[in-house]
């Protein structure tokens, strides 16, 4: 593993999120909650944007942000623009990030200890990465749910 193929990786799914968010067929019902669906399109991928910022770019590439995490789940209502437009920057910051990251780096010890032990930072984007695709699939499913109805 290095920081270029982490960098691909987490492009190509980043774009495949920005194509999700294009596919609702209406606007609106990226904010919807239906169905027994705790979270709606929009809430998962501001919280997908808000991680990447946090634990990626902000974590390992040194830019500025402030995570407010609650509120990757209760906004609502923000333009599909918008959310795109937020995108497209973490985008930015994620690559910035990993392709000035140092692969000798990936073994050195993570600040974070989520999971009740120490881990590596290659270790930590790992998770990052089946983390953000979990909700991506979440995300895709959302849309197709609700494009039906």
């Amino acid at each position: 593993m290095n920081t270029k193929e982490l960098n691909l990786l987490f492009q190509r799914d980043l774009s495949q999120l920005k194509e999700e968010l294009q596919a609702y067929q209406q606007e609106e019902k990226i904010w919807v909650l239906e169905k027994q669906i705790a979270n709606s399109g929009g809430n998962l991928a501001l919280h997908l944007i808000g991680n990447l910022r946090k634990f990626v770019a902000a974590d390992l590439g040194g830019f500025a942000y402030e995570r407010d995490r609650e509120q990757e789940f209760s906004a609502t209502g923000k333009s599909r623009v918008t959310l795109l437009e937020e995108l497209d920057l973490v985008k930015e910051q994620v690559e910035k990030s990993l392709i000035s990251l140092d692969p000798n780096k990936l073994g050195d010890q993570s600040i974070h200890s989520f999971f009740g032990h120490p881990m590596t930072i290659g270790y930590f984007l790992i998770h990052l990465y089946g983390h953000f695709n979990y909700h991506l699939g979440q995300i895709n499913y959302h849309r197709r749910l609700l494009d039906r109805s």
